[in-house]
């Protein structure tokens, strides 16, 4: 099916996630890279541990070892976690070189304590978009856009989330969907773009807009997905995809950001019929080199 889109310049999310490795000073850094890189978003992420992961998850070793920042997973995700105070430190960091600061939520108390900041959005992961105590805080409690990821997630549960979001009246005001393949990296035939085309037969008209999360190498499929019809584009940052961590793999360098900015602007830019059937800068040409009769 062919859609006609009211094409819109791309929303662009970099995302710092835990790449900032429990350190305020690279996370500051982080976000004055992604603003020069003309990305209008940051996002971090935001969990309880102890009420996120059972005491055995807690307790037990990392699974990558050489990944993990503490002797437990437990303690490898308390070393990475920004606390409250730290969060609102980063947001007012953001207000003051003019970048939107927002962060994903894993649980319900982080989703409380984020609420109380007021941000623009915040965004549900595929790995919690099942969490309807959760969802039912951000649906009813928050007042901002709730963005979510469909990343391993079936298409009988998106139809009960965005359902649970219709219950209230707030899929179509106020809740985003991404296409999303969970995977880190996710190599090119596993993106499955087109989901993107299902999401608009399906929800065009029952969600407030449709985006694309992309976790691959390269920017050329972000621009296929902005093509499609994906509004934002968000994609894991960090300075050195060669850090410590398990996101940085997957995540966009400074000059990869630039480009995705780069190109999906001159692709919006592009997406547009001719005003005439000759243009100016055609004229030049067809004055010059156009066979006449």
């Amino acid at each position: 099916m062919a859609f006609k889109f009211d094409y819109k310049a791309p929303k662009i999310i970099a995302e710092i996630g835990c790449n900032h490795m429990g350190q305020m000073d690279i996370a500051k850094e982080l976000i004055d890279l992604a603003k020069e890189a003309g990305a209008g978003y940051v996002k971090f992420q935001k969990r309880n541990n102890k009420e996120l992961l059972t005491e055995e998850q807690y307790n037990a070793v990392h699974p990558v070892p050489s990944n993990s920042y503490g002797d437990t997973y437990g303690a490898h995700r308390e070393y990475l976690e920004f606390n409250v105070e730290q969060n609102k430190e980063l947001k007012d960091y953001c207000d003051s070189i003019g970048i939107v600061y927002s962060t994903s939520v894993w649980d319900v108390t982080s989703a409380k304590e984020m609420i109380t900041f007021e941000p623009e959005f915040l965004k549900v992961p595929s790995a919690c978009n099942n969490n309807f105590e959760m969802l039912k805080v951000l649906r009813d409690e928050f007042k901002g856009q709730v963005q979510l990821s469909i990343g391993m997630t079936t298409k009988e549960e998106v139809e009960e989330i965005i359902s649970f979001f219709e219950e209230k009246d707030q899929a179509k005001s106020r809740l985003l969907i991404y296409s999303c393949t969970s995977g880190y990296p996710v190599p090119a035939k596993n993106v499955a773009l087109l989901e993107i085309n299902w999401l608009y037969e399906n929800y065009e008209h029952r969600v407030n807009e449709i985006g694309f999360s992309g976790h691959h190498l390269g920017v050329a499929l972000d621009v296929s997905a902005f093509t499609l019809g994906a509004r934002w584009i968000e994609r894991h940052f960090t300075k050195d995809r060669t850090w410590k961590g398990t996101d940085h793999a997957a995540s966009l360098e400074p000059q990869g950001l630039q480009k995705l900015v780069r190109d999906l602007t001159a692709t919006f830019e592009a997406l547009h019929y001719k005003d005439s059937e000759i243009l100016p800068i055609e004229q030049v040409q067809r004055d010059k080199l156009k066979n006449r009769k």
